[in-house]
Parts: structure tokens; C-alpha cells; sequence
């Protein structure tokens, strides 16, 4: 199997590889359709490509690397650092060696990338954008209130600053209303992004960034990889006769993270379950921070449930002992 270790940027991205005769070789490839394809036509049958994960700059790469079956493995950047042992010097031909040597070495832990289908794409685009309009929104209005403070204000700049905020608000509605009209009409989004609202706490942000960010619950199929992602999962920490408090990983989505206290918060008000869950852990001493975040633990693992079981979210639901229903469903077969 030839692996070509690739080291992305924006315009160009350079190539290492070890040709047919054994001889290392090294190749720049401008980040464009023509130049990757011409490149992806020299690739052999079977080859595999590791590139270093840098965001935007790799999609068209995966994009054209699926069109023409090759697959693609996108490693984070401080993975290939960490396991390469002491590393002296830096260039772009260099890393995209050390890319390589990685993917050789690891082959058997390397992922395969699919560039994901059109309709989430454009949700990702329409959800980016609402998220760079309610920052704006939200720049503008910590401003104004510290303007109230100044003995004398600009009636100018509060009526332009008026205008501005409501031409936002009225762009932030629409966008949503769009992301909404997106969902509805892909329905196995719709059906996930329905049974995700089922849960009281859950809104349509925080529906529509898990859907974005486990794509649709394929890609993070599992509600303990998804609190190890979203930074809710406490590790261990331990060594020898030392024996420390477990901790959540700073490598976490943080956006995530916030959104899922945001609905803890919301559930542990309205949701009776939850609530009574709150209560107890605060009569047994434990601080705020440290049960909010078993909380968002305790919703993405209800989130997860009612996904796989395409049933929605009721707060009566009574969860049978398994040893029972095992002993019910193995007399039923004897009958």
C-alpha cells in the first residue's frame, strides 16, 4: 500500500512519496480543480492519502479524492506531532514527509474521510453565518451598554446603532427560518432534529449543531463519544501510588460544551427528572459545575437513546429492569 503523506495550505500543498523504484520523491500541487486532478490520476491503485488536518483547505481534496475513489485520511496536526517522537525543524516539504511516516506507521488507526452530502454542507454554511451574526449582535450590544455610562451620548450613533441591530435581528431570523425550511426538507434530518426537541431542554441551536457536529449521528454514533467530544466526560488520572480527581479533556469542542450547560440549565428547571437528579447530587456535597456537566452527560445519553429508538422524548417513560425483560422475552419463547 503507497501512502503519500500531503502537508495542506491554502494555495498549494506539497506531496511526499516513495515512487516504484524505492526513491523518495516530493511533489507541490496547487490547491486547485485542474492541478488535484492531474495529481489524483498519477496516484496507483490502492494508494492511500494522509493529510494533515488544517480545516477549509482540505475539503476540495476529499471532495475529488471521492469522485475518483482514493481514499483520504485527515490526521489533526498534534497527533502526527506526538508520535514521532523528538522532531528538529520545520518546511513544508518536511512535514509532508513526517505526514507520511506517520501513515505508514499507523495505517491500521488512520480514518477515512467522505466529504459530506450537499444538504449539509449548506447547513453548516447557514449555521456558521448565524453564528457569526449573533457574535456581531452580541459585540454591539455589550458596546451600547457601555455607552450608557458616558455623560454625554451621540443621538447619531444610537440611531444608526438601531438601525444596524434590527437589520441584524431581522438577518438572524431569516437564516433560521432557512436552516429550519433545510431540515424539513431532508427527512432523515428531519427525523433526528424532531426527536432531539422531544427533550425538554434541547432547542433547535442545540439540535442543530449535534446534527452539524456528529453528522446526523453517523459520524459520533455513540453518546460516550459524543460527551468525550463535547468535554463532559471526566477521564481518569491516576499514576502509581497517586491518585488524582478525574478530569474532563481540554481537547473538547467548547462550543458544544456551552450549548449542552445552556440546556442542562433549561432542563434541570422544567424537566422533573432532571430536577430530582439536581437536587440529590447538591444534598450530597457536590459542587454546581460538577453536576451541571453529568447533567449534559445524562442529556446526550437520552438524546442517543431516543435517536436509536426513534422514539420521542416522554418524561413518563419507565425504563424496565433488562433482567426482567430477559426473563419475559425467554418465557415468551418457551410458550
Amino acid at each position: 500500500m503507497q501512502v503519500y503523506g500531503i502537508d495542506l495550505s491554502m494555495e498549494k500543498f506539497d506531496v511526499n512519496f516513495i515512487d516504484a523504484k524505492g526513491e523518495e520523491r516530493n511533489k507541490e500541487v496547487k490547491n486547485k480543480v485542474v492541478s488535484i486532478s492531474k495529481f489524483l490520476s498519477s496516484v496507483p491503485e490502492g494508494g492511500i492519502l494522509c493529510a494533515e488536518h488544517t480545516g477549509a483547505y482540505g475539503d476540495l481534496l476529499v471532495h475529488l479524492s471521492k469522485q475518483v475513489n482514493i481514499l483520504i485520511a485527515l490526521v489533526p496536526g498534534y497527533t502526527i506531532k506526538h508520535s514521532l517522537g523528538l522532531l528538529k525543524g520545520k518546511s513544508d516539504p518536511l512535514d509532508s514527509k513526517r505526514i507520511r511516516e506517520y501513515g505508514e506507521r499507523f495505517t491500521d488507526k488512520l480514518i477515512f474521510s467522505e466529504y459530506d452530502e450537499e444538504s449539509m454542507v449548506e447547513l453548516k454554511q447557514l449555521y456558521t453565518l448565524r453564528s457569526q451574526l449573533v457574535k456581531a449582535r452580541k459585540t454591539l450590544l455589550t458596546s451600547d451598554k457601555g455607552r450608557y455610562h458616558l455623560p454625554m451620548q451621540s443621538l447619531s450613533v444610537h440611531k444608526h446603532l438601531h438601525s444596524v441591530l434590527s437589520d441584524m435581528n431581522a438577518e438572524i431570523a431569516g437564516v433560521e427560518e432557512e436552516i429550519e425550511a433545510l431540515i424539513k426538507a431532508n427527512q432523515d434530518l428531519n427525523e433526528n432534529y424532531e426527536l432531539v426537541k422531544s427533550i425538554k431542554g434541547v432547542g433547535p441551536v442545540i439540535a442543530t449543531d449535534l446534527l452539524i457536529k456528529t453528522g446526523n449521528f453517523k459520524k459520533i454514533d455513540t453518546a460516550r463519544k459524543a460527551a468525550s467530544y463535547a468535554g463532559v466526560c471526566p477521564f481518569p488520572n491516576t499514576s502509581g501510588k497517586m491518585v488524582g480527581r478525574s478530569k474532563t479533556s481540554q481537547f473538547a469542542d467548547k462550543k458544544l460544551k456551552s450549548l449542552l450547560y445552556m440546556g442542562a440549565k433549561a432542563a434541570v428547571k422544567h424537566n422533573k427528572e432532571y430536577g430530582l437528579y439536581y437536587q440529590k447530587k447538591k444534598l450530597e456535597g457536590k459542587p454546581h459545575y460538577l453536576i451541571m456537566n453529568n447533567v449534559s452527560n445524562k442529556m446526550l445519553r437520552t438524546i442517543y437513546s431516543v435517536v436509536k429508538n426513534k422514539t420521542p422524548y416522554s418524561q413518563d417513560y419507565i425504563c424496565l429492569d433488562p433482567r426482567k425483560r430477559n426473563i419475559n422475552s425467554s418465557s415468551k419463547k418457551v410458550a
